[in-house]
This record gives C-alpha cells, sequence and structure tokens, in this order.
C-alpha cells in the first residue's frame, strides 16, 4: 500500500501539472522522469545491490549520447575520404602498441621488461599522433561551420539506445579491470576522474563529436510537428478534441516518446526485479554485506563487482541515448556532475536503495521536484515580498535568491530523508 501510494502521489503531481500548469510541461517532466528512473535503476544496480561508490555515472550517460551521434547520424563522404581511413588507422596502431607492451611485460625477463614497456609506449604514442594528427586536421577542415566530423552510421535512431548500453558497458569493463580493485573512497574518485576524461574528449575531439559546437538535428523514432500540423487528418482529429494544431502536435510527439521511454523503463524494471530475486541477487547482496564471508564461501568477489558494475553502467548508457534522442541534439558542455551524478544519487538514496521500485519512485519524484522547485520559489519570495518596497534591498535579495531554491530544496529533502527515513521512501525488503 505504500508504494502504491507513493506512486499514486507522483502521478498526482505530474496531472496536477497539466491541469495547472499546460500539458506539454507535465509531458515534459514525465519523459525526462522516464529517463532519470533508468539512470537511478543503473545505479541503484550497483550501489544498492552490491555496494560500489560510482560517482561516474556523467560519463556513461554522456557515452550513451555520443552512441546516438556514431549509430544515427549519416556519415559525411567527404570527411571520411580526407581523413577517416587515417584516423582508424591510427585507433588500429595505438592498439597494436598497447597489446605489444602487455606482450613485453607478461614475456620478457624482469630485469628488461619495464626499459621494453617504456620503449613501445613512447615510440607507440609518438607515431600514433603522427598518424592521427593530420588525418584529424584533414576532416575538421571539412565544411567546419556544417560538418567538420565524420558522422556516425546512418541507421534508426532506436538502434542507438542498446548501442548506447554496449558502448558504456565495454569502458565500464575496462575501468572496472583496472579501478574495482580498489576501496569504495579510492573507486569513486576515480570514477569521478574518468568521468570527466570522458567528458573532456567529447568536448575536444571535434572529429568525432564537432565538440562544442554540438550536433544539431539528430534523427528522432516520433514524427516532427511540422509534419504533423501539415496533415489534414491530423488538423482536423485535433480540431475535434478542442485543440489547436501546433498544441495538438507537440503533446502527439511528446506521448510518443512518453509511450517509447515507458516500455523501456517496464523491459529493465522486470529484468531487474528478475535479477534481484534470483540466486544471483542473493549471492550479490551477500558479497555486499559481508565480502570475506562470501570469499569464504569460494564466491569471486572482484568478477561479480565487475559484472555488476558492467551491467548498471549499460543502463546509464541506455538512458544517455534515449536522453539524447529526446534532445534532439549532442551538447557535451551539458553534461554536469550536479545533474548526471548528484541528482542520480539523491534520487536512489531518497527512493530506497537496494529497492529497484524506490530507484523509479525516486527519479520521478526528485526530477519533478527538480523542475517544479523553481517556479514554485518564485510564487513563493513573490508572496513573501509582496509588501516590501520596491527599492528594498531584502526584497532584490530574496527575490535573488531563487535561483538557488534548487540546491536549498535538494539538500532539505536530502537531509529529511537520512534523519527520518535513512533506508528510503521505500526501503530494500
Amino acid at each position: 500500500m505504500r508504494t502504491l501510494a507513493l506512486f499514486a502521489l507522483v502521478a498526482a503531481l505530474i496531472l496536477g501539472t497539466g491541469f495547472l500548469q499546460s500539458w506539454n510541461s507535465a509531458l515534459i517532466i514525465l519523459n525526462m522522469g522516464l529517463v532519470s528512473a533508468i539512470m537511478a535503476l543503473g545505479v541503484n544496480l550497483q550501489w544498492g545491490l552490491a555496494g560500489l561508490f560510482n560517482v561516474g555515472v556523467m560519463g556513461f550517460v554522456a557515452l550513451g549520447g555520443l552512441a546516438v551521434v556514431l549509430t544515427s547520424v549519416a556519415p559525411v563522404p567527404e570527411a571520411w575520404a580526407a581523413g577517416g581511413w587515417r584516423v582508424l588507422g591510427a585507433i588500429a596502431f595505438a592498439l597494436a602498441a598497447i597489446a605489444g607492451a602487455v606482450f613485453a611485460w607478461k614475456t620478457l625477463p624482469h630485469k628488461t621488461r619495464g626499459w621494453a614497456v617504456a620503449a613501445i609506449a613512447v615510440s607507440g604514442f609518438f607515431l600514433y599522433r603522427a598518424i592521427l594528427d593530420p588525418a584529424v586536421s584533414a576532416i575538421e577542415s571539412v565544411d567546419p561551420a556544417a560538418t567538420g566530423f565524420l558522422g556516425g552510421l546512418g541507421l534508426p535512431v532506436l538502434l542507438a539506445w542498446p548501442v548506447g548500453g554496449l558502448l558504456a558497458a565495454g569502458v565500464a569493463w575496462v575501468i572496472g579491470k583496472t579501478a574495482l580493485g580498489l576501496r569504495s573512497d579510492y573507486l569513486a574518485i576515480a570514477t569521478l576522474g574518468i568521468a570527466e576524461i570522458i567528458i573532456a574528449l567529447l568536448k575536444n575531439e571535434d572529429w568525432l563529436t564537432r565538440g562544442v559546437k554540438n550536433v544539431i538535428g539528430l534523427p528522432r523514432p516520433v514524427p516532427y510537428e511540422i509534419d504533423l500540423q501539415n496533415d489534414p487528418g491530423f488538423v482536423e482529429t485535433a480540431a475535434g478534441i478542442g485543440l489547436d494544431p501546433t498544441t495538438a502536435s507537440t503533446i502527439y510527439v511528446k506521448l510518443g516518446y512518453s509511450v517509447l521511454f515507458a516500455v523501456v523503463l517496464v523491459v529493465l524494471l522486470v529484468l531487474a526485479q528478475l535479477a534481484l530475486n534470483s540466486p544471483w541477487g542473493r549471492m550479490m547482496r551477500a558479497v555486499r554485506d559481508n565480502e570475506e564471508a562470501a570469499e569464504a564461501m569460494g564466491k569471486d568477489v572482484t568478477a561479480r563487482h565487475l559484472q555488476i558494475f558492467i551491467l548498471g553502467s549499460a543502463l546509464c548508457g541506455i538512458a544517455g541515448a534515449m536522453m539524447t534522442t529526446l534532445d534532439g541534439q549532442l551538447t557535451p558542455s551539458s553534461y554536469q556532475p550536479l545533474r548526471y551524478t548528484f541528482l542520480i544519487w539523491v534520487m536512489v538514496i531518497v527512493g530506497g536503495s537496494g529497492n529497484n521500485l524506490g530507484a523509479v519512485l525516486g527519479g520521478f519524484l526528485i526530477w519533478f521536484l527538480w523542475v517544479q522547485v523553481e517556479p514554485m520559489g518564485q510564487w513563493l519570495m513573490g508572496v513573501i515580498t509582496a509588501g516590501m518596497a520596491d527599492g528594498s534591498a531584502l526584497k532584490a535579495h530574496l527575490l535573488g535568491s531563487v535561483q538557488h531554491m534548487r540546491l536549498l530544496t535538494m539538500g532539505v529533502i536530502l537531509l529529511l530523508v537520512l534523519r527520518f527515513a535513512p533506508r528510503g521512501l521505500l526501503p530494500e525488503r
């Protein structure tokens, strides 16, 4: 009953937004709530099920956005002709150099392997840059105002969502192989630093993502509003329900995204619940609660941690691809730790760590508050300062502090939950 009541409260808040503000605003909150719930579900798998403190969520979300560009954007033939194949050759050479360094470390005598690995690494780096730099310059000089990058594969954008999960999972495997041996606090530092490296690459590698110039006009899985407005049948149907074509088309498009996102969330939630209640899920919770005892029972703790780290990161990558599809553009500078790491953790903690339904609830509730607190604060400050003189310094200060209401509210909510419901609104059972 508690679960049903809390989800009913969230539904009432979203419906109330539709009735009191606009249905477009309500659907925007719903769509981003669905995406945020998937991100929270991924973090809950890592923390709630295995106790992994990953504060690099932002990086995996950004990789999902990158997957949309690599999968759905049409390739740029001129850029490929100018240097695309040389870039691939440079990457292949770098991988070969890494493989050679690993082989030398494993096979050469102890006295000489250090020098050999250093020589391979240094020479390989300079040769890699000698191949890569001219190719990148050639690519970025191809109509830099409109393209200046290689583009993607030109496939349907819905395929980018699982590709985003696979890309995030692949990077998580690389990170996990090197960082999961660290203790929780050092793991947090490592994942945070790696996330910042990923964002820096997206901002600076123009040949891949156009950098800060952004990739706009990404394909969408739903119709364009202008196409619906030019459809006589749609215009007639909208008039029949008392809506103008512009409003009806925007609502129709947002509802289309809502249906797609809801299907993905339900599928992932069902799979997460099945995993939680399976022998594998019980084993993961045993590892979380007492690693030493689990190791004594013959469980490979590091391998299990790597497994759950990859799964949780894949969910964040899927959510990142969905969000970029919804936005219709990739904006590397928009990925901030406050939004894509801290806020997701607040969702998990408030909803209930270790409870998948709690993570989903936290995703919806915290995102609603994140969006609505500022206009609510504007109204509240307007009421408080209504009787003050227009030139009052206190009035100006209070009205100017509205923009900080989000951070203040998130902090207050987190403190209240940790004080009165430390296990979250829907605690683990």
